[in-house]
């Protein structure tokens, strides 16, 4: 009896054990995909009042507000390109260790920027313009070519394969047309019933093993009588007349 208070006592542990790591789990989930979503949204209006800066305010905080847009564009899409290709091309693997080094140097860009959207001197905000605009173009290019190039393999070896799936398909239509080949060219031809030279006529061809009750019976069964059902109209009577 102790033994078995002992097995339920360890089986109670072991379920709210269990259950209080399965409570952790989903609220650490839910968590991380509150703060997915808030990351997102923040994302979202940040951009927004970028783009709206960069038309609504002239000279160099316009422009500084442009470069932030198109970096932050150009990286988000690279990273989306990059994470969809792995799944499925595992030779992206050094492309997106690429692209981690390179997305330092564009937070570190980006901030530098957004410094000098507060900075009241607008003299020294214009000598640094032209070497953040070299430094911006520069990230922007090299996200561009890992983009442009994981695409590109991504279409090629679509392109591949389905090349490769068109040569399959026209062997399997060539062997499934097998007759042609043997009949020579032309539309395809069902098999004939005709007998050939070789064969012996059928009408000719006599088994005189079979026994000669089988040999007098007809070859085509009699019909037997149809089957009624309810919904049938009876049929009339015919006249004697």
């Amino acid at each position: 009896m102790e033994a078995v208070i002992a097995v339920l006592g360890l089986l109670f542990v072991a379920f709210v054990v269990l259950g209080a790591f399965a409570a952790v789990r989903a609220v650490g989930a839910a968590k991380r995909g509150v703060d997915r979503t808030i990351d997102q949204a923040r994302r979202t209006v940040e951009d927004h009042t970028l783009r709206a800066k960069s038309f609504a305010q002239p000279g160099a905080a316009g422009e500084l507000a442009q470069l932030r847009l198109r970096l932050r564009t150009s990286m988000r899409a690279t990273q989306d390109a990059l994470h969809a290709g792995v799944a499925q091309d595992e030779s992206l693997r050094e492309s997106l260790g690429l692209f981690q080094r390179l997305s330092a140097h564009g937070h570190e860009l980006d901030g530098e920027l957004r410094a000098l959207e507060s900075e009241p001197d607008r003299a020294r905000v214009g000598e640094r313009l032209p070497g953040l605009r070299e430094r911006t173009q520069r990230v922007i290019a090299s996200a561009d070519s890992l983009r442009w190039a994981a695409r590109d393999r991504a279409v090629r070896f679509a392109a591949d394969d389905l090349d490769t799936l068109s040569e399959q398909i026209d062997m399997e239509a060539g062997a499934l047309r097998h007759w042609t080949t043997a009949e020579g060219p032309g539309a395809p031809r069902t098999a004939s019933t005709a007998p050939r030279p070789e064969d012996p006529d059928p009408r000719h061809t006599r088994d005189d093993s079979r026994p000669a009750e089988e040999r007098t019976r007809p070859a085509i069964t009699p019909p037997g009588r149809r089957p009624s059902y309810p919904w049938q109209k009876k049929p009339r009577p015919e006249s004697t007349t």
